[in-house]
């Protein structure tokens, strides 16, 4: 990274550009928060078992807990008949204790009660018969043995106290939430999400909202790189429209670097009104790259240094929409998980069998846009259409992006490519 400006007129690989850019990111700090508030974030610190869970022996099954040497022997043809001394519900404790020649009555959940080894599900037993014109029974006939333990979960099955139960490093999604609960946490300790600043660069721009106009067009890159920020777990902070002046980029860049990471669109080439790489220069250390990746040649990374000293990580974009998408799926997405204490991952890829050629025109590699479906446990791609970087309907109808290297020049139908998804819709499974 060179002070003022570096424009690196060599390709870079994109392995080589996330390596770079990866380097300038560090896991942020912990934040404490309602649990259902953290769902999606990452666990600051390991959470322990405070108590057993459960905390006493209770029925799997909603039936007789009894004592197993008591019914050995018991069968269809030949029950044996136990007297009914109570019943537990779940919620309530039991007030009479299992003795040889008794049964109590029991629910899922209830604790079970002293002398108790076993619990005999309702239809092995004959209460449907017995129960015909009667309200409670004074005795049960028993169908089938149990042996000892069966359908009684044990304190202590699920968490131990003291045991180590969720890792520091766990992404806290809906099993988790619960296993808290069951502990009765209210708040965990989270990494928190990174607030991303998106600013959108051209005096070509519109809002959308307002009137259109002849030789505007309207900003989509705030749009889709929010929702793309969002997607990744990141807190997106759309800033607008700079304009093609230093007044106005400057002022939009001292906005955005009150965030965690600051993403720009457009900028980033070699044209006449490309001002964007001359202002970063002034506000901090940037260098320019050439990607071997199509779309999204040219890319802008560096850090841009705050009036407080802070270094904010800036990602500069192509302005073609769908270019600005892929690099942010292959480098910002991924940026913002290191920042969440996330694995930097990939999007899960799958081998597809292509249904139409991917030309490589020259050596880049190229990431089209697709949509996989799946046919008689096949997968297959197909293109969503002209591959123009400026057709963001292209990307808006695609759930992959069918991959190209860089070393071949065209993948034929036929073909077996590997596809990066980016959902999984139902007709894919």
């Amino acid at each position: 990274m060179r002070e003022h400006g570096h424009v690196n007129e060599s390709m870079l690989s994109v392995e080589e550009v996330l390596e770079r850019i990866l380097g300038f990111f560090e896991v942020l700090e912990p934040e404490e928060k309602p649990i259902l508030d953290a769902v999606g974030q990452v666990l600051a610190e390991d959470v322990s078992g405070t108590f057993d869970v459960p905390p006493w022996d209770n029925s799997a099954m909603d039936g007789y807990a009894v004592q197993s040497s008591d019914i050995s022997e018991a069968s269809v043809d030949s029950p044996v008949e136990l007297s009914v001394v109570g019943s537990v519900a779940a919620g309530h404790l039991p007030d009479k204790d299992v003795t040889t020649g008794t049964a109590v009555r029991i629910m899922t959940g209830a604790p079970t009660p002293e002398g108790a080894d076993s619990v005999v599900p309702f239809e092995d037993t004959d209460e449907s018969e017995r129960k015909a014109g009667q309200g409670s029974l004074p005795k049960i006939g028993i169908r089938t043995p149990t042996a000892e333990g069966e359908n009684i979960r044990p304190a202590g099955q699920d968490i131990r106290r003291g045991e180590s139960v969720l890792a520091g490093g766990t992404l806290l999604g809906p099993a988790a939430a619960g296993v808290l609960a069951s502990l009765g946490c209210t708040t965990v300790k989270v990494v928190r999400r990174p607030t991303v600043a998106i600013v959108a660069t051209g005096d070509e721009l519109l809002e959308p909202g307002t009137a259109p106009s002849v030789g505007k067009i309207f900003d989509t890159n705030s749009y889709s790189l929010s929702a793309a920020v969002a997607q990744a777990g990141g807190i997106p902070r759309k800033l607008g429209i700079a304009r093609d002046d230093l007044d106005s980029l400057s002022a939009k860049l001292q906005e955005g670097l009150a965030s965690d990471f600051l993403i720009t669109s457009a900028g980033v080439s070699k044209g006449d009104y490309d001002m964007v790489k001359d202002v970063l220069s002034k506000h901090g250390e940037i260098d320019f790259w050439s990607v071997r990746m199509r779309p999204a040649k040219p890319l802008a990374f560096g850090t841009l240094k705050s009036q407080d000293g802070k270094h904010v990580p800036h990602l500069g974009l192509p302005g073609n929409p769908v270019s600005a998408l892929v690099a942010f799926e292959q480098f910002g997405r991924r940026a913002i998980h290191k920042q969440m204490g996330r694995s930097p991952a990939p999007r899960p890829t799958i081998e597809a069998v292509l249904e139409e050629p991917i030309h490589n025109m020259d050596n880049r590699r190229v990431y089209a846009r697709a949509v996989v479906s799946r046919r008689n446990g096949t997968y297959y791609a197909r293109l969503t259409g002209h591959q123009s970087s400026n057709l963001l309907t292209s990307m808006a109808r695609a759930n992959g992006l069918a991959i190209c290297p860089e070393d071949v020049p065209m993948k034929d139908a036929g073909e077996v490519v590997t596809v990066q998804m980016l959902d999984w819709p139902e007709n894919v499974f």
